[in-house]
């Protein structure tokens, strides 16, 4: 409990500016010296069924603190978890008793993780805390940190956690620190609760401010909630629930109490949990129907709730933006992924489902069909990073692919395709290699004739290895053009704005990678006693492979490397981008 322990330990204003990052003198000008008036912007964002919340966004400066601050507290979390026993990891967050209670503003917690624990039950009852945030002021957040015993800390080191975390005496929303404060003050109400559900043999959870009880008994506890005499679908809290949230310093807002039945929809979170926690299907079919207006029209709508001021709201159309049916489409294969993952478990791995191939087709058209900058697909993660790097470095000869700005900063041109964890690169199935980057050309090349919105206005190119290994890239171009590329051209035209350039040979031989481009003195950096091997991936007792030479090579020591043989691939590229332009061109003139 390293963190912890020298949190605790703590005196002065030096000790807690070192664990966060920061001179003394910096951390005193953000607290005491600045102007108050100027350390956050003010607004308001309409809430989603009426009314507005207030938000208190933190200028960069005093962000850039609290985040430090939120990953301190995470830390020491973590470490109270483990020394308690509840380690917090993904592999075991289903079983762990931990993380039935609290899932908002945790890792490895969500929405979902929240929703399952209420699946199949008689009974689903919610309740909302009222003013969350705003409840937890100055005087509570110092005092936790004060009397937790798993804190304990010096009151002056308290003060100075609290006024970092504060702002007009309370937790502002807004604030990267807000969040798990809220979690640490509110686990006291988490114990309370927990224990009455576990006496009436309920299952309770919290997300934020929303609380969740469920149950399958034949009657639900009185305890928990009632039902109205006169009006038995409508409900309240129970006194003792009451009781206990009055207790740890909080209020239940009397309008968002409600009891969900099995046999009507059942909802946690905004999530389904009648069976398997799911989507909603207007949502689903919302969706649906804006990703086929994209696809035809090139453009969709989403409607807009807007405060009129008179307490009420108004629906309002208005365009929406690609980003934000990507989030939407992210949502719902959250969820099924989830999921997905649960049956895996029992049953194996599946293949792609409807849903995901709906956002396959969406993929391609947002990061290649209509894509707003030339795209660079490489053959691999280490590729990308050879390449980033060689557009920085030349970019004064380069302006097609970078720009430099006026501080000095580069500002690339087009973009090079991420190999990631993300959602992407699993529902596109590329994970780099040129198996993924020959089925990439086909089922672009397939979907990309669906699409009949306006797109393709930038070329997307692919740059591989001139080896054995483009044989099978180089059949389904011919497949495709009828003619297999020679190897020698610049680049070649496979279909649409797509393109293929392969690294280019150098006199006297007949294949090339992408590493030969690299100086001799680059290539025979040694690294821990190894020397490179550009065939190898990993590492071996005497040679170290592509990964360790991408970032302990070219990425540590990018400014000092001679990237000069780069610019036979960075002017093939260039050459692409041209050729499109003009494909362009002339097929806008009548």
């Amino acid at each position: 409990m390293m963190l912890l322990t020298a949190l605790r330990s703590a005196k002065t204003i030096h000790h807690v500016a070192a664990l966060l990052g920061y001179k003394a003198s910096a951390l005193a000008f953000m607290l005491y010296r600045k102007d108050r008036a100027i350390k956050y912007k003010q607004f308001d964002i309409p809430k989603r069924y009426g009314g507005t919340r207030h938000i208190s966004a933190p200028m960069p400066d005093l962000k850039l603190l609290q985040s430090r601050l939120s990953d301190l507290l995470q830390n020491c979390l973590s470490e109270i978890n483990e020394a308690n026993g509840r380690a917090d990891k993904a592999a075991n967050r289903v079983n762990s008793r931990a993380d039935r209670i609290s899932h908002g503003f945790r890792r490895n917690r969500s929405i979902i993780t929240n929703a399952r624990e209420h699946r199949n039950q008689k009974y689903v009852f919610n309740i909302d805390l009222k003013d969350f945030f705003g409840s937890i002021n100055f005087g509570r957040v110092r005092g936790f940190f004060i009397k937790d015993r798993n804190f304990l800390l010096n009151p002056d080191v308290a003060t100075l956690l609290a006024q970092i975390a504060c702002h007009d005496n309370a937790l502002p929303q807004g604030s990267p620190c807000s969040p798990i404060l809220s979690n640490l003050i509110g686990h006291v109400l988490d114990v309370h609760l927990v224990g009455l559900a576990a006496k009436k043999r309920c299952t309770y959870s919290r997300y934020a401010d929303d609380l969740t009880f469920s149950t399958s008994k034949p009657v639900f506890p009185v305890s928990i909630a009632v039902s109205d005499p006169e009006n038995e679908h409508r409900w309240s809290p129970g006194s003792e629930l009451a009781r206990l949230v009055k207790k740890c310093g909080f209020d239940i807002n009397p309008t968002k109490t409600r009891m969900q039945y099995r046999n009507s929809r059942q909802e946690v979170t905004g999530l389904v949990v009648n069976k398997k926690v799911n989507v909603r299907s207007e949502y689903r079919n919302t969706v649906r129907a804006m990703v086929h207006h994209l696809f035809t029209k090139g453009s969709y709508e989403i409607l807009q709730r807007v405060d009129d001021g008179k307490g009420g709201i108004t629906i309002n159309k208005i365009a929406g933006t690609i980003n934000q049916l990507h989030g939407m489409l992210g949502f719902i294969d959250g969820v099924d992924l989830y999921n997905k993952k649960l049956i895996a478990a029992a049953k194996g791995p599946s293949s792609l489902t409807s849903k995901e191939t709906m956002y396959r087709r969406f993929l391609l058209f947002k990061e290649f069909f209509a894509a707003p900058l030339p795209v660079l697909i490489c053959e691999g993660k280490t590729d990308n990073i050879y390449i980033l790097h060689a557009i920085r470095s030349l970019a004064a000869a380069y302006p097609q692919l970078a720009t430099t700005n006026a501080d000095g900063t580069i500002k690339l041109n087009v973009r090079i395709f991420k190999y990631s964890g993300t959602s992407t690169g699993r529902i596109l199935r590329m994970h780099g290699g040129t198996g993924d980057l020959g089925n990439f050309i086909l089922d672009y090349r397939a979907e990309s004739a669906r699409f009949k919105a306006p797109g393709q206005q930038h070329p997307v190119i692919l740059l591989i290895d001139n080896d054995s290994g483009a044989a099978s890239i180089y059949n389904i171009v011919k497949q495709i053009t009828g003619q297999k590329p020679k190897g020698t051209e610049p680049f070649v035209h496979v279909t649409g704005n797509l393109y293929l350039s392969a690294t280019p040979l150098k006199p006297g031989v007949t294949e090339s990678m992408i590493e030969d481009f690299f100086d001799t003195a680059t290539k025979s950096t040694v690294i821990a006693g190894k020397t490179f091997e550009p065939k190898l991936e990993d590492e071996t007792a005497k040679y170290y492979g592509k990964i360790v030479f991408a970032h302990k090579v070219v990425r540590a020591h990018a400014d000092k490397i001679d990237f000069k043989d780069f610019n036979s691939i960075l002017s093939n590229i260039v050459s692409t981008i041209d050729a499109h332009v003009k494909k362009q061109v002339g097929a806008a003139i009548p």
